[in-house]
């Protein structure tokens, strides 16, 4: 498997210097940045969060920066990432408005630069703390309102993504992203098998964001104000975005409620249909929550390959060895029953 590392591999001054470059070509020469901070979440690309000072306003940026590709990466490219902000944001939907995108004259490879939206990203402070209580309380109705909305933006203003293996043939792509790395895994075979032999009634593609969970939101006391990371978007089965929702990784120990360790399923298929989503047939979601266990363990074994191979040393990418055969105990016990 051969890896393309983005060229962006200076210091971190280096990369400001330009960056500011960058923003006075685009503001003005009296345009400049200040008070940069490196995201520490988020693993595959490089965050900056940074004050953009023209004139007498000020405005808090973040710049999102390409440094690892592979040819066999679920990721979409920068360049539709962004395309796909300026789409959903011009709808309305509370995700970061798009500012500019990066071009060769900037030299910092491939990127863009969104507006930064106030809010708490991390699960354990918004599932532990007293003070998101009432932001817990709202989480699945909230939820259900975005996909109805997102699910409601007709695929055809965004036709590239149609080309997508995830849009295609979601299974197969997971199938031939899993056969890339040439391990042996009988859990996910047998996931894949079951998942094979009892596929849903296909449904008309719908944009899918792909990875709406916690940990790609951000919410303040009162809920849900920004849906960060649509890397992962394509289109496909609108189950599919509510199936990866109530995954059982994603409740952080809270099993007991599906929707993010936060809400119970009725709330989230409640708004979702209220708000003109289409009917929420509740076997057809738990096959989208074992399609999204297989996917799980598949991204993991991707990020323990990235360290093995020493493209991408780290120890949260060597933990996800171990993770994955956890998402393939979470997956069988599904498939049997034992686990809602």
């Amino acid at each position: 498997m051969s890896v393309v590392e983005s060229p962006v591999t200076d210091s971190l001054e280096g990369i400001i210097v330009r960056l500011e470059a960058a923003v006075r070509r685009r503001f003005g020469g009296d345009a400049s940045i200040v008070n940069v901070d490196v995201a520490t979440l988020g693993a595959s690309n490089r965050t900056l969060l940074f004050d953009l000072l023209d004139g007498n306003t000020t405005r808090r940026l973040v710049l999102r920066q390409e440094t690892y590709r592979s040819p066999v990466s679920p990721f979409l490219s920068p360049h539709d990432q962004y395309r796909i902000h300026q789409v959903v944001h011009s709808h309305g939907l509370a995700i970061p408005e798009p500012i500019f995108e990066l071009d060769e004259t900037d030299d910092l490879d491939r990127g863009f630069v969104v507006a930064c939206i106030d809010g708490e990203t991390l699960p354990k402070t918004l599932l532990g703390d007293p003070a998101f209580a009432s932001a817990r309380s709202c989480f699945a109705t909230q939820s259900g309102e975005f996909f109805a909305r997102l699910h409601a933006i007709p695929v055809a203003e965004l036709p590239f993504l149609a080309d997508s293996a995830d849009s295609i043939d979601p299974l197969n792509a997971q199938r031939q992203r899993y056969d890339s790395y040439q391990e042996s895994h009988p859990g996910i075979e047998v996931g894949l098998r079951w998942l094979e032999n009892n596929r849903p009634q296909e449904r008309a593609p719908k944009l899918i964001h792909g990875d709406y969970r916690v940990g790609n939101l951000l919410l303040n006391h009162q809920g849900i104000t920004g849906v960060l990371d649509w890397e992962c978007a394509h289109q496909g089965n609108a189950m599919e975005d509510i199936g990866w929702l109530c995954l059982r990784s994603w409740r952080f120990g809270r099993i007991d409620k599906p929707v993010g360790g936060m809400g119970p399923r009725s709330e989230l298929y409640a708004a979702y249909s209220a708000n003109g989503g289409e009917t929420v047939d509740p076997e057809e979601v738990r096959w989208w929550e074992i399609f999204a266990s297989l996917k799980w363990a598949i991204l993991n074994i991707m990020q323990a390959d990235g360290h093995v191979r020493g493209e991408r040393r780290s120890l949260p990418f060597a933990c996800c060895g171990r993770n994955a055969a956890m998402i393939e105990y979470d997956m069988l016990m599904t498939i049997s029953g034992r686990f809602q």
